[in-house]
């Protein structure tokens, strides 16, 4: 039985546990299959494939398997004990031979997961071992020459020596710096007297690779603590403060 089937988790009136917890049971006798509502089994199991968002075929197919046979015990037992002349099969029998089924679907599984892992085990490992069919062992000069033509095969070798066009890079972008160079730019622009600078005097006249460079330098500032930024309004001038300029009026504050 596969896993998704087995660790099928159910909650129902008679029984709360996993899905082949409830099958051992039915098939003890320990609980009756009677008051087992199938319908609710089967939509925990559709849940289930909501859940995971895929359809396994084949764990699909053995649920149904294992589904139908419980319908088709369920079905002999609710009929009345007077008409067991209509009964095939006596209950007992019936649970084992579900039980029959389970363990040959399961030889029947194991046989298909051996046969997939030697068919994976030859990927490009292919060989043709019929001869050839007669029509394809006998050629004629003739058909050849009217189907490949000296001037179309050299043609074809003609197309394969020409020199391709040269790829143009010129839209790529070499970064000619790095964000410990932006932070040394920053650092040395927040050592002013003032403490503090703008974005744009920044990045005045770099281009945009060193504009997002230094954006990343100045995260990498704000995340240990040495500056910090504000902007009064959508897309205006953004204000760098360092982080020393910061605690400067808090200390005064304090002081006072």
């Amino acid at each position: 039985m596969s896993t998704i089937v087995a660790e099928l988790e159910l909650d129902l009136e008679v029984f709360t546990g996993p899905f082949d917890l409830l099958l051992t049971l039915v098939l003890r006798e320990e609980v009756d299959l009677l008051e087992v509502e199938l319908a609710d089994v089967v939509l925990s199991y559709i849940d289930v494939l909501e859940s995971r968002g895929e359809l396994d075929l084949e764990v699909a197919t053995e649920f149904l398997v294992l589904i139908a046979a419980l319908l088709e015990l369920k079905s002999r037992l609710m009929l009345p004990r007077e008409d067991e002349e209509l009964l095939d099969v006596e209950p007992d029998v019936a649970a084992e031979e579900l039980l029959a089924r389970m363990l040959e679907a399961k030889r029947y599984r194991g046989a298909a997961l051996h046969l997939i892992a030697k068919l994976h085990g030859e990927d490009g490992v292919r060989f043709r071992s019929a001869p050839l069919p007669a029509h394809l062992r006998a050629t004629d000069i003739e058909d050849l020459e009217g189907v490949y033509r000296p001037a179309r095969l050299g043609k074809a070798i003609g197309s394969l020596l020409t020199m391709p066009a040269r790829v143009d890079i010129r839209h790529l972008t070499i970064p000619r710096v790095s964000v410990a160079d932006r932070l040394a730019h920053l650092r040395r622009l927040l050592r002013s007297p003032a403490g503090r600078t703008t974005f744009e005097d920044a990045v005045r006249g770099a281009d945009r690779v060193t504009v997002c460079v230094t954006l990343f330098a100045l995260l990498e500032l704000y995340k240990q603590g040495e500056a910090t930024w504000s902007q009064d309004e959508p897309f205006g001038e953004i204000e760098i403060r360092s982080g020393a300029a910061e605690q400067r009026p808090a200390a005064a504050a304090a002081v006072a």
